[in-house]
């Protein structure tokens, strides 16, 4: 395969982050700072310009419990613009505790809370992608049906 871009999508803030299958190491890349979907998609468009992804992965929030809430619908349809968009395949990961780790890692860095907002999103981009680099036959891993492109 080759790059991949992942995302922490969301309404004000999207995590990015990057890695190269061939060494199986996410790296946080940039927080897209904006609510407006088109200005989103465009940043994107750069971004995919830039690494030529093979694939896009988006973190998937749920409850712990596995349920989903108000987020789960939205990250979804952010999922489909992204495949409708870019004509590339996109899958969708399991991205619970995904923030909080990042904040716990950034913490550990002696970063304060208001130093590391800027770069949270992108941290927990980065578990994301880690994540399904780490585990590539966990079922969340599948690619959607309806988020493959035309």
């Amino acid at each position: 395969m080759g790059a991949v871009l992942a995302f922490d999508f969301g309404e004000k803030r999207t995590g990015v982050a990057v890695g190269e299958t061939a060494l199986l190491q996410a790296h946080p890349l940039t927080v897209i700072q904006t609510s407006n979907d088109d200005a989103r998609l465009t940043a994107i468009a750069r971004l995919i310009d830039e690494w030529q992804p093979e694939l896009l992965l988006v973190g998937h929030p749920v409850h712990i419990d596995s349920a989903a809430h108000v987020m789960t619908a939205r990250a979804r349809s952010f999922s489909q613009s992204l495949a409708a968009r870019f004509k590339l395949p996109v899958q969708e990961a399991d991205e619970r505790l995904t923030s909080r780790e990042a904040e716990t890692r950034l913490r550990e860095t002696g970063k304060s809370a208001k130093s590391m907002k800027p770069m949270l999103d992108a941290v927990a981009a980065q578990l994301i992608l880690q994540t399904w680099f780490d585990h590539p036959h966990d079922l969340s891993h599948e690619c959607l049906p309806a988020l493959s492109p035309a």
